[in-house]
């Protein structure tokens, strides 16, 4: 569970991690009670990342800019959320700006110390210039100092920088932490330094010895919570109807995949009833849903047209594999005990994809690779007769 900014920034300023002062705005009214000087940033407090991309980060010079731009920013969601506290800080002037980070390494279950020079929003095009130092053994200044030199820094900015990386460290050690992050750290003419934007992501299996953090992650949730309340209609908002009159239900992942499969069922002879571009759904809902999430929620969504008798789900796996798809959809159709189920035909791409046909095979589940011989079979699926239909799925759901 990612920690909103103003919440690791708090951490920030426990551990002595220089912030600058700030205020949190509940409504724009809150405005008008700002005690840090103008010009402001004001920034959404959400729990994804592209805020400034998407003008959720603005700058105000005076009370009725700054009402305007916090009126603008609590009704601007970015990936279906929207924010109920937004952030003031003072503008702050910056020389450079530095990526620090600390995570767990999985090969070795030890702490990684990251770094560029490269940071705010340069750092995701700059990924090559990412230092790695692996806390091998017993944390001591010599980490810190190791990752300030591979950086490239020089003169004061070494013992400065590593000042900062050695705090960092007994934040990620004391408080069982899955990520540390700061981007940027901002460093002005005069060699100040500022963390200006943070990320911490918390291990939820340490918050029964955490209590600050479980109360933070409390509050932290009940914001994600009350966004993800809209995400079942927002997800209804991506279900497009095709034709009228078709039976062939389609889920798919991103435009160019569910355009080609439209297209290629038509020249096949079948009718497309209604879909999904599950990628758009993805983008549209919270970030805290997992890609799988998305998926059930919109097979569930789907298989509620009763006018479908074929679901044809056109998938390929990237960030999860066959095998983690085909166990969601096994899960989820279990778990939705259809009595009138449409017949499904899966088109998967990626790892593990025979583990995945093993699998579904048994529930009398159509699985291939090629996507010719996925809409070919869905649309023979079709003049299937009726009574045979029935009958044959409910056998394969009841096992």
């Amino acid at each position: 569970m990612d920690l909103l900014e103003y919440q690791t920034k708090e951490l920030f300023r426990q551990m002595g991690i220089p912030v600058l002062p700030s205020q949190r705005i509940a409504r724009p009214t809150d405005v008008k009670e700002l005690k840090i000087p103008y010009p402001v940033v004001l920034k959404s407090q959400i729990h994804t990342a592209g805020r400034s991309k998407t003008g959720s980060v603005r700058l105000a010079e005076n009370t009725i800019d700054a009402i305007a731009s916090t009126q603008a920013i609590f009704h601007l969601p970015i990936m279906g959320q929207y924010p109920e506290v937004v952030l003031a800080e003072p503008k702050y002037e910056t020389d450079l700006e530095f990526y620090l980070a600390i995570v767990l390494d999985n090969a070795t279950r030890r702490p990684l110390l990251l770094g560029s020079q490269y940071g705010g929003l340069e750092v995701e095009s700059k990924l090559e210039h990412i230092q790695r130092v692996i806390v091998d053994q017993e944390f001591s200044p010599f980490y810190a100092r190791r990752l300030a030199l591979k950086m490239g820094l020089k003169g004061v900015l070494i013992q400065s920088v590593s000042a900062v990386i050695e705090k960092m460290y007994q934040l990620f050690v004391r408080q069982d932490l899955d990520l540390l992050e700061i981007n940027p750290l901002a460093v002005t003419a005069e060699g100040e330094l500022m963390a200006l934007d943070g990320r911490v992501t918390v291990n939820d299996a340490a918050l029964g010895r955490q209590d600050n953090l479980a109360s933070m992650v409390a509050s932290s949730r009940n914001q994600a919570y009350q966004a993800q309340a809209s995400v079942s209609s927002r997800l209804t908002c991506r279900f497009k109807q095709v034709e009228t009159d078709g039976n062939i239900g389609i889920i798919s992942a991103g435009a160019g995949l569910t355009m080609t499969t439209l297209d290629l069922l038509k020249q096949a002879g079948g009718k497309a009833a209604s879909f999904i571009d599950l990628g758009e759904a993805y983008r549209y809902c919270l970030p805290q849903l997992s890609f799988t999430e998305h998926f059930e929620q919109s097979l569930s969504l789907m298989v509620q047209d009763k006018s479908l008798k074929v679901l044809l789900i056109n998938l390929i796996g990237t960030s999860i594999s066959c095998l983690q798809i085909a166990e969601t959809f096994a899960d989820s159709i279990k778990r939705q005990s259809l009595q009138t189920p449409p017949l499904f035909v899966l088109r998967l791409v990626g790892t593990q994809f025979h583990q995945a046909r093993e699998l579904l095979i048994p529930m009398g589940i159509s699985v291939v690779e090629q996507l010719d011989s996925a809409v070919n079979q869905a649309v023979a699926l079709t003049k299937i007769n009726p009574v045979r239909e029935l009958n044959t799925s409910s056998s394969r759901f009841r096992a």
